[in-house]
């Protein structure tokens, strides 16, 4: 099902309704023009609930205009918004954006009842003594002996991993998720990585197994994993 307006085109998929809203005209005809096209007779034979995905294009849209939106599309038949998608964010959005994905250098040792807590990923030139805690929202990456705490992902990402030269932690957090070190005495490894795998648990692997589970790390993160 394609339905085609001036500057409103809207697709049928599988999935639901996918709203293609021209990004060159003014607020205020594109919201004429999409309460006209969504006021079509097709809409009266669907049996259930209809969710809408709205693409943008180069329009960025500040909050109110897309409570308008959303209002607009809530009110004809049985139509629910799953998403609004643009090409452009605001100035705020993407200072955040910078900030998460940077990568922090400290050259320290992060000694007993210290933490390091930082925004984005971590690259630590030092060790974590028992006791000491690191944190980041991203990626930890330790160029020295991991034996105290690491909690990456502190926000909730999932994909995060934990690398050390030499893996001998207390604990190590990714997310919500949680792996303490064995109730026995046992020995520490070298170039070890910790990430979440299928089974949702903390496991730790070689470091080259990154390469194969984590490809979505480039750059920087690629010319710590080879050396």
């Amino acid at each position: 099902m394609v339905t085609t307006n001036q500057l409103i085109v809207i697709k049928g998929t599988r999935h639901g309704l996918t709203l293609y809203l021209d990004d060159s005209c003014s607020f205020h005809d594109l919201y004429v023009e999409l309460d006209r096209a969504l006021s079509t007779d097709y809409m009266d034979t669907e049996d259930s609930m209809i969710t809408v995905t709205v693409q943008l294009g180069n329009r960025y849209l500040h909050k109110e205009q897309k409570d308008k939106l959303r209002d607009l599309i809530r009110s004809k038949h049985k139509l629910v918004v799953q998403s609004m998608e643009s090409n452009v964010v605001s100035k705020q959005d993407a200072l955040q954006w910078k900030e998460d994905s940077e990568v922090q250098v400290r050259t320290k040792t992060v000694r007993s009842g210290q933490v390091l807590e930082v925004t984005g990923d971590l690259l630590l030139i030092g060790d974590v003594n028992p006791g000491g805690k690191v944190i980041a929202t991203g990626n930890v990456f330790v160029l020295g002996n991991l034996r105290g705490i690491a909690h990456a992902g502190v926000e909730g990402n999932t994909a995060a991993v934990i690398v050390a030269s030499y893996m001998d932690p207390v604990q190590l957090r990714i997310a919500d998720f949680l792996s303490r070190a064995p109730d026995y005495e046992s020995a520490g490894v070298y170039m070890e990585c910790g990430y979440i795998d299928e089974s949702k648990k903390i496991v730790i692997d070689r470091l080259q197994v990154l390469t194969k589970i984590r490809p979505e790390l480039s750059g920087f993160g690629r010319s710590v994993l080879n050396g």
